[in-house]
């Protein structure tokens, strides 16, 4: 199997990002940006942490800012690159993010997040 077939994030529109964070328990995604170097600094452990076991429950998006409407004016007033965690279609949590660290532990907190009975 070839690397890029392991690999485990998901590039998606603004549709699909609201779609997928309804259909999945956990979702985490990361906005990113052209024009962003850190965004690309942290691609290599963002695909590492998506291709973790201990993450498998863990849906990992990718959503290009600069080509996506709504999340473009969603990062009108943040700097990219963005992380955002989702739990049952909900924001948990969403910060601009530039170390693998900080990324890792939003990951955490994510993964060990108990969900609500519905």
């Amino acid at each position: 199997m070839k690397e890029e077939d392991r690999q485990q994030v998901h590039d998606v529109n603004d549709e699909e990002l609201r779609r997928l964070t309804h259909d999945h328990l956990k979702v985490f995604a990361k906005f990113t940006s052209e024009s962003c170097e850190i965004c690309e600094l942290l691609a290599p452990p963002f695909a590492k942490f998506a291709g973790r076991e201990n993450f498998k429950s863990i849906l990992f998006l990718r959503l290009n800012s600069d080509e996506n409407p709504v999340a473009k004016k969603m990062m009108q007033e943040k700097v990219a690159p963005f992380f955002v965690s989702y739990c049952q279609g909900r924001i948990l949590e969403c910060d601009t993010l530039t170390e693998e660290q900080h990324v890792s532990d939003m990951l955490q907190r994510l993964r060990e997040l108990e969900p609500m009975a519905l």
